[in-house]
């Protein structure tokens, strides 16, 4: 009866914490979908003016028309697409009315060269407003001998190219035609692993059910008599 006892309690209690966090998970999905959903309607609505001074989380994702003159100098930052290798993106700064913003044009594949731009070219952009955190204590610093970056820094990309620290990432194709294909702002990169969790909660629930079933109806040894 003892051991009875003592494998339901052990056996159940270890499911119900089990089915809890899978249960948890669940509900961190919903919440996470939510979040996604709602960062996706901010990228994909109306642009507006670039605000004079845009906040970094106020005005995340926000979409904005820019129009201004770029720079000549450019920053690449290293990055790799699919089916296509390794590549950059193209970091300009972009002269408007209200001061230099960085402005992604876009990806460059390795092997292409950047068109000339046209010299005082105003140039109109349809882009996102982001402040990407890309960097961590394992980047490499840039190599600014190559000029190859590793992550979007703003502030430091601001710093090389004397722009305020804000970044509008271009969504649709140039008005120039070139090498370059812009990169729109979406939500792939943003982590939602929240069902495979749950599943993992529960499949280990399960399977601590069965053991806990195996265990009660496996025969008790009896002693042996001398």
């Amino acid at each position: 009866m003892r051991r009875t006892a003592f494998f339901l309690i052990f056996g159940l209690g270890g499911a119900a914490i089990l089915i809890s966090l899978g249960v948890w998970q669940i509900q961190r999905l919903a919440w996470k979908e939510g979040v996604i959903a709602d960062i996706d309607a901010r990228i994909a609505a109306d642009p507006v003016p670039l605000p004079a001074d845009p906040d970094p989380v106020r005005d995340a994702y926000l979409p904005v028309t820019a129009t201004g003159t770029p720079g000549d100098a450019y920053l690449r930052v290293l990055v790799s697409q699919k089916q296509i290798g390794a590549g950059y993106r193209i970091i300009r700064a972009l002269r408007t009315d209200g001061g230099s913003v960085l402005l992604d044009q876009g990806f460059l594949p390795a092997d292409a060269t950047i068109d000339a731009m046209t010299p005082d070219a105003e140039l109109t952009v349809v882009g996102n407003l982001q402040w990407p955190q890309e960097t961590d204590s394992f980047t490499p610093a840039p190599d600014l001998a190559e000029n190859i970056w590793f992550a979007r820094d703003v502030p430091a990309m601001a710093d090389a190219l004397g722009t305020r620290p804000i970044l509008v990432v271009q969504r649709e194709a140039p008005e120039t035609p070139g090498a370059i294909t812009p990169l729109p702002v979406d939500t792939a990169a943003i982590p939602n692993d929240h069902l495979q969790y749950a599943i993992t909660w529960f499949s280990l629930a399960a399977i601590w059910m069965a053991m806990t079933v195996f265990f009660l109806r496996r025969p008790t040894a009896r002693p042996t008599q001398g």
